[in-house]
Order: structure tokens, then C-alpha cells, then sequence
């Protein structure tokens, strides 16, 4: 009796560890939301339509960088691995006027912006993205 009560316990406490999960951090901007900021959008216009950015920098003008990355593991006791980071920036002009935006992840090993659907080629905001792409932890959820 002992040994079933036992291998009962057992199958229960597995199946709770067996169930996937996934993280979402940060935050996703859905379409809807970048069709609220167009090119030439104020800044306002973009902190309204996007919310506070996850950081901000200067790169000939200002830019805000909203950060989000996607994570999963199978197991409770696991480790997450992470399936996605993207990186949205919205690159502010002089007047604080929205002059671009690009959207970073990683595709085939290399930083690509999924809204022009090219490979960046240089500049300082390039290797600041690389780094914050490449760079982030993959934490103990």
C-alpha cells in the first residue's frame, strides 16, 4: 500500500514539473502600436503611443530603446533558454521628432532590423544594440 501511495506522489509531484512555460520581459510592441508613431511623430506623440522606453540614448539626436525578450523552459527546475530578444528604437531628431525606427534581433547569427528586413552595416548605435542583443543574461527564472 505504502509503495502505491508512494508512485502516486511521485506521478503527481512529475507532472507538475512536466508542463512548459514561457516568459515574456520587457515589452512587445504590437503593430498597432508603431502605426501610432509614424515618421515625424513627436515625441510625446511616441511616450503616449509606446509607453517609458526601457533606456534612452543619444545617437544624433535621441534615441529610445524598448527592450523585450522571450524565454522558455520545460521542466519547473529548468533553466530558461531564450528564444527571441528584440530591440525597438525609435530614433528622435533635433526637434524631437520621430526621424526612424528599427526593431533588432538576431537572424542567422547576425544583429537584422525585421522592419526595413535588412542587416545594419555600422555606427556606434550598432554596436550598442549588438552588445545589449548579445549581451544579456539568460536568467534563473
Amino acid at each position: 500500500m505504502r509503495r502505491i501511495a508512494g508512485a502516486a506522489i511521485l506521478a503527481l509531484a512529475l507532472t507538475g514539473c512536466g508542463v512548459g512555460e514561457t516568459y515574456t520581459r520587457g515589452q512587445k510592441i504590437t503593430p498597432d502600436q508603431l502605426e501610432q508613431v509614424p515618421v515625424g511623430s513627436s515625441r510625446e506623440q511616441v511616450l503616449l503611443a509606446l509607453g517609458t522606453p526601457t533606456t534612452t540614448g543619444l545617437t544624433d539626436g535621441e534615441a529610445f530603446y524598448y527592450i523585450s525578450q522571450t524565454a522558455t523552459r520545460s521542466f519547473a527546475y529548468q533553466r530558461a533558454t531564450v528564444q527571441d530578444r528584440r530591440i525597438l528604437v525609435v530614433y528622435l531628431d533635433d526637434n524631437g521628432e520621430v526621424r526612424e525606427m528599427a526593431e533588432y534581433g538576431m537572424k542567422d547569427g547576425k544583429v537584422f532590423d525585421y522592419l526595413a528586413r535588412r542587416t545594419p552595416t555600422g555606427g556606434s548605435d550598432l554596436a550598442f544594440v549588438s552588445q545589449l542583443l548579445g549581451g544579456l543574461i539568460n536568467p534563473a527564472l
